[in-house]
Order: structure tokens, then sequence, then C-alpha cells
């Protein structure tokens, strides 16, 4: 591994060990479920968390690095058994720099259900661009997942997927992206439950809704500066 890639590696066990305590910090995980991943640019290599330990323990040092396939390269743990999902997407989205998976009890509410959220809110509109989708079901360790996730995501504008009857899957230009839509994936499906529970939620025309995407896409926050935190 070249210097400059073995820096780039450090920087990114880095920031996936910290994003792994935004996921605590915003209530979308519990005990060890869930992971974030990011893709090493120029490479065919992602960092990806270890499976099954407590996200206390999660430091840059135990974060593990993984080829394409899901075939450790760098680590001493087992990865996350997610790993092939991600890898997946990887290699059939190139566009994305980071994954996150998530059990967020609102959003994998309505996975079980089977059913996407409709778009009835304008931050909906913002961030999702339409409804947030729901996917097939599969079953977790192999590349099912990912082929799930790429075949409902592709031609989308959501960067997230309810996979029925397990949970959420989130993609982005990079990790704090990903870890951003599914902050905001958890937060719409919470509105979207309260609105049902009050009645029958009014629907968005979908040119409303295009200005509003466009708008937080293009136009929002500071020129030059990603709307993502």
């Amino acid at each position: 591994m070249s210097p400059d890639l073995g820096a780039e590696v450090t920087r990114l066990r880095e920031q996936v060990a910290t994003l792994h305590g935004e996921l605590v910090r915003y209530n979308l995980v519990a005990w060890t479920a869930g992971n974030v991943s990011a893709r090493v640019p120029g490479a065919d290599l992602m960092v990806i968390k270890p499976s099954g330990v407590s996200y206390d323990d999660l430091r840059p040092d135990n974060m593990i690095v993984c080829d394409l396939d899901g075939v450790v390269v760098e680590g001493d743990l087992s990865p996350s058994s997610d790993t092939a999902a991600h890898a997946y997407v990887y290699r059939a989205m190139p566009e994305v720099g980071g994954v996150v998976h998530t059990h967020s009890s609102y959003a994998t509410a309505w996975a079980a259900c089977g059913e996407s959220i409709p778009c009835h809110l304008t931050a909906q509109a913002d961030e999702f661009g339409g409804e947030i989708p729901v996917g097939p079901f599969a079953l977790i360790g192999g590349d099912d997942i990912g082929k799930g996730i790429v075949a409902t995501l592709s031609g989308h504008r959501s960067p997230a997927v309810l996979m029925r009857n397990h949970g959420v899957f989130t993609i982005g230009k990079d990790a704090r992206a990903a870890v951003k839509a599914a902050v905001m994936c958890e937060d719409v499906a919470r509105t979207a439950h309260l609105a049902r529970t009050l009645g029958r939620p009014v629907p968005m025309a979908r040119e409303d809704i295009d200005s509003l995407y466009d708008r937080y896409q293009n136009v929002y926050g500071q020129p030059g500066v990603s709307a993502t935190p």
C-alpha cells in the first residue's frame, strides 16, 4: 500500500469509527446492530466496522479494511455480517462513497409492514426527492441484500431504502452523507407515523416535491458548502 493510500485509509478508519458514534447519538442502533462503511477513493477497498463489537469499543485501529469482494485486507477481527451487501453496492454503484445500515425503530416499522413512506413532508422532499422506497426481503450474509438495495435505488432519488422485514440502508457520496440520510430517514418515518395516527396525511404535488428537492440540493446552505453537516 502506497504512503498516500495508507494515509487515506488511516483517515477513513478514524472517520468511520467516529461516525458510528453518530448512530448512537441519534438513537438509530441498539446493542451492536448497524454499521457504517466508506469506500477508499482510488482503490477497490472499503473500511467497515467489525462484527459484534460494542459501540463503546469501536476505535480507528479495529476498523476493518476489505476489498470490494468483502475479503479482509487489513484487520484482526471479522468484518460486519453486512460486508457482502456493502461490497455489492460499491461494485454496482461507483458514485457511492458511503453505506449505512440501521434498524432504527420507526423506519424499520415501515419496513416490517413492507410499505414505502409516501412524501407528505417538505423535509422528505428536500432530502429524498419523493417517497422512501421499500426493497425486497433478503437473508443476511451474502450479497442478496446488496442486490436488493441496488435494484431499488437505481434511478431513484432517495438515498434510503427500507429493506422489507429487515431495516434501513442508506447511501451517499461519502460515509458522512450516508449517515445524514439515515438520521433524516428515521426523522421522516417517525413524523409520517405520527401523521397517520392523527388522520390522513395530505399529499404533495409532484411539481412541489421536484421544486423543493432542486432547491435543497442546489441552492440551500452556503455557497461551496455541502448540506451535509
